[in-house]
């Protein structure tokens, strides 16, 4: 595969806009070949779109970016645009763009090679050579298989290349989308969120593909292991500016507390320095009343000349004091920003009942779910693990009344709260806060949510105006977390939610679990939040439960 040989990709001065929200603001770096750069930050900071800006898929309003990628570049967006009746062999298409345009300019080559003699056939076939050696490099006709290969390993060994890309769930489409850029085997590769939707082998198989990958790697991610996994380098998006960190997700969080750290002391410096100086004023003030009044009698001789000492000495340091005030205030020290953080705690309503918080009794859903019993306490903490495909999600489905099985009981007597996998499909036009408040109150009583939803520590306040059609991934899941934690339940459902939250959010959201007392089911593929998990494990596969009498 050719490779670059300098900058695998520079931004110069680059800015990006929309409309009056600047979300890069004069950003300067360089990626060298080979890195593997993890790109974090916050929800909404940035980093989808630093990707699509790198991908030509968007130009900065402001800057210079230069990409180098001799070997191909690949771009793997976190939801396929695609409408629901394209067919797989066009999602595969479209992921191996790339390939297919280097295809036909083979194919317009060997064309030309028909008509010239002497030199310009040398030139021609010189052409055509070049442009095989390049396909060859990457593996171009061993491509489909490569697909087949990838589709396998991530659970998908058995999809159509006919079948709708409507009929295939989210994750499905993401893991197809990702074997296929995988598959082209370009030299740069840009991935937003690769590691949502795949369960633990899936995730063990990428990120091997990706440690041998001999290209470079720039990774959208809130997974924390493979950021440890994988990375040397961090880039955190945040207030406009990047910021690049070496050694690695360890490194970065070592630098990031050392600044904090540091910002902290100079703060400090800066107080207390205000305030002795603030100090100095007021007691030399003080000092400067106490002096006695002179009277005409009393202005010669030595004792006249110790007053006069005395009233030019507390004035000249209440001068220099407040001097020195005014340049302290003029030049501020900020203390280190606060990041948002969630403050929400889940409550239960209260209720009291007899019997099992949640009971299943011969649950079937055609080819999808077999459940012969389960039964769930009041307080009981449940952790649902499986391979992709294996009924977890219609399990909760199932709990929560949303979907009715072929056979069997489903009895919950107790309010259901449930964080589905997919996002409620607001309309675009509508406003965070709006979003928020739905189903609570007519349009017209919107103000009267915003103290709620500000006091989780998931919006600003400036961001509550935001349109859904402008929100990253990230922040339609803090709209749908927000809704959850705002209303008690007795029986909280947690389809993965930890995807597209920031690892800070992650954090937060997992003490916030620890206080709730009700009943807790959770499906995740996050590894950090299973191994910290307490409570009951119950594995799933081909919609089974793998020891039926734990259930």
């Amino acid at each position: 595969m050719p490779v670059a040989t300098t900058s695998q990709l520079t931004l110069r001065d680059i800015t990006k806009r929309y409309d009056a929200k600047t979300v890069l603001h004069r950003v300067t770096l360089a990626v060298s070949p080979g890195e593997k750069v993890g790109v974090i930050g916050d929800n909404g900071s940035g980093k989808s779109t630093l990707l699509r800006l790198v991908a030509g898929f968007e130009r900065p309003d402001q800057g210079e970016l230069t990409v180098s990628a001799p070997g191909g570049l690949g771009y793997l967006p976190q939801t396929l645009a695609l409408p629901p009746q394209a067919t797989v062999a066009e999602a595969i298409d479209e992921a191996l763009a790339d390939l297919r345009g280097l295809e036909e300019r083979i194919r317009r080559a060997e064309a030309a090679l028909a008509g010239p003699e002497g030199p310009e056939l040398d030139a021609a076939l010189a052409n055509y050579a070049t442009l095989v050696e390049r396909y060859e490099a990457r593996d171009g006709y061993q491509a489909e298989a490569k697909v087949d290969i990838a589709l396998h390993a991530l659970g998908l060994p058995e999809l159509s290349r006919d079948r709708r890309i409507g009929t295939l769930s989210g994750g499905e489409r993401s893991r197809l989308a990702l074997a296929a850029t995988l598959a082209a085997s370009p030299e740069l590769l840009l991935l937003d969120e690769p590691t949502n939707d795949l369960d633990d082998q899936a995730v063990g198989w990428l990120e091997d593909q990706l440690r041998a990958h001999r290209g470079t790697v720039v990774a959208v991610t809130h997974d924390r292991v493979f950021l440890e996994r994988l990375t040397t380098t961090v880039l955190e998006i945040e207030a406009g500016a990047v910021t690049r960190h070496g050694d690695g997700y360890a490194g970065y969080l070592r630098a990031k507390a050392a600044e904090r750290r540091r910002r902290l002391q100079q703060y400090e410096d800066w107080r207390r320095e205000l305030e002795r100086n603030e100090r100095i004023a007021d007691s030399n003030v003080d000092r400067l009343d106490a002096i006695p009044r002179r009277n005409p009698k009393a202005a010669f001789g030595h004792g006249a000349f110790r007053l006069r000492n005395r009233e030019h000495g507390a004035a000249s340091r209440i001068r220099n004091a407040r001097e020195r005030v005014e340049r302290l205030t003029a030049d501020p020290v900020a203390p280190p920003p606060e990041p948002l953080t969630f403050t929400g705690r889940i409550e239960e309503t209260g209720a009291t009942s007899e019997g099992p918080a949640v009971e299943l009794r011969g649950v079937e859903v055609a080819g999808r779910l077999a459940v012969p019993s389960l039964r769930l306490g009041h307080d009981e903490r449940v952790l649902i693990t499986g391979p992709n495909g294996a009924g977890k999600s219609t399990l909760l489905r199932v709990i929560a009344g949303e979907l009715t099985p072929d056979a069997g009981t489903v009895a919950v007597p107790g309010r259901v709260g449930h964080l589905r996998q997919r996002e409620t499909p607001w309309p675009e036009r509508y406003s965070v806060l709006r979003a928020f408040a739905h189903g609570r109150g007519g349009p017209g009583d919107l103000d009267e949510h915003i103290e709620t939803l500000l006091s989780l520590g998931l919006f600003e306040l400036s961001e509550l105006g935001l349109r859904i059609g402008e929100l990253s991934y990230g922040q339609r899941r803090r709209i749908e977390l927000a809704r959850l934690v705002t209303e008690p339940v007795d029986v909280l459902l947690l389809d993965e939610p930890t995807n597209h939250l920031s690892p800070a959010l992650v954090e937060d959201l997992e003490e916030a679990l620890v206080d709730y007392h009700g009943t807790l089911v959770v499906v995740t593929h996050d590894r950090r939040l299973r191994a910290r998990f307490t409570g009951r494990h119950l594995a799933l596969r081909d919609g089974r439960f793998e020891a039926p009498d734990a259930a």
